[in-house]
């Protein structure tokens, strides 16, 4: 095999031998001599894999991967194959992405069950907490990925080359020098084992449905004319809601929540599409599974500026195990 073709199939062996890195693991690297030459990056579609053998929370969204470190026990560390990925801007070395299509034990289906994504850019990285196979917190590191699917045809002998002429600059346009936030729950009353299974079965929602759970989470918490708008996916409005008389000072005052169903970071971008889709004197919400940039943050209320609310992943699975709301298992 000598070229790599976006959206087709291709099996282990193929890959391997061909790319020439390891037959095993979520990153495999050819690293001769100490140089990296080039690396694969190995997820896949979530339900394939149970937590026992597959721990991670990968996630595909539009045209970015979301990564977890190597390492299924215990904290993760950013050295080894993990360090090597920090190394591709300094390196300019290509990256390809493969997704897992089908489990292995699935008899039906051949061995060419690997999709080629294409080639990944990296733009960040973060600390996160995930629970691994026994339930149990763990500190692991995102990485994101931009998928550069614009090669449609990738002839391995010349992926370097074909990959710095994609690249002559790295993703200044796409903000990844922002340093993603995350800030744990830190209320005594909820554990980070209850928060984190909360937040993983908000993960594991479609974005639609994530909109009509947020939508019963508002009602049960004592908002009033909540609906849906229409799903259109275009980064506006997803929820309204008006304050009850329970906040009387704010009584009847229209809010208006857009939902991120997200595990990547939610940046500045997202905030400021919500501020300009929002109706006069409205107030604006972004609600996510994940995290916020920083640039987002300093967005949501710079001065001179409406300003925005902003609920990360943990914020919402906290408000929900206090709130004891019966619309997910706590």
């Amino acid at each position: 095999m000598t070229e790599l073709s976006v959206g087709q199939l291709y099996s282990n062996e193929e890959l391997f031998r061909s790319l020439k890195v390891s037959n095993a693991g979520g990153i495999r690297v050819c690293c001769p001599k100490g140089r990296m030459e080039r690396a694969a990056i190995m997820t896949s579609l979530p339900g394939l894999h149970g937590t026992g053998e597959n721990p991670y929370y990968d996630r595909l969204e539009a045209d970015i991967l979301t990564y977890t470190a190597a390492g299924k026990v215990g904290e993760q560390t950013l050295s080894g194959v993990n360090q090597r990925l920090l190394e591709q801007r300094a390196s300019r070395y290509p990256i390809h992405g493969f997704i897992l299509t089908a489990s292995r034990r699935d008899k039906v289906v051949g061995p060419k069950r690997w999709r080629y994504l294409g080639l990944l850019e990296y733009l960040r990285h973060y600390p996160d907490t995930q629970l691994d196979k026994d339930g149990k917190v763990r500190r692991v590191w995102l990485f994101e990925f931009s998928i550069r699917d614009e090669v449609q045809l990738v002839p391995i002998s010349f992926d370097a080359a074909i990959w710095q002429a994609m690249t002559p600059t790295l993703s200044s346009a796409r903000e990844a020098d922002e340093e993603s936030v995350h800030e744990f729950a830190s209320d005594l009353n909820v554990s980070p084992e209850e928060v984190e299974r909360v937040r993983s079965q908000l993960l594991a929602m479609e974005p639609r449905r994530f909109e009509v759970f947020l939508k019963e989470f508002l009602v049960h918490s004592g908002f009033k004319d909540v609906c849906v708008t229409r799903f259109s996916g275009d980064g506006g409005v997803d929820v309204n809601a008006r304050v009850s008389g329970n906040a009387w000072i704010l009584e009847n005052s229209l809010v208006q929540v857009q939902a991120k169903r997200w595990l990547h970071s939610v940046g500045r971008k997202e905030v400021a599409e919500l501020r300009g889709s929002l109706q006069p004197f409205a107030h604006g919400a972004v609600v996510t599974t994940s995290h916020f940039t920083k640039a987002a943050i300093y967005e949501a209320g710079e001065n001179g500026k409406n300003p925005v609310v902003l609920v990360d992943g943990f914020k919402l699975s906290s408000a929900i195990i206090k709130q004891r709301f019966g619309g997910i298992k706590v």
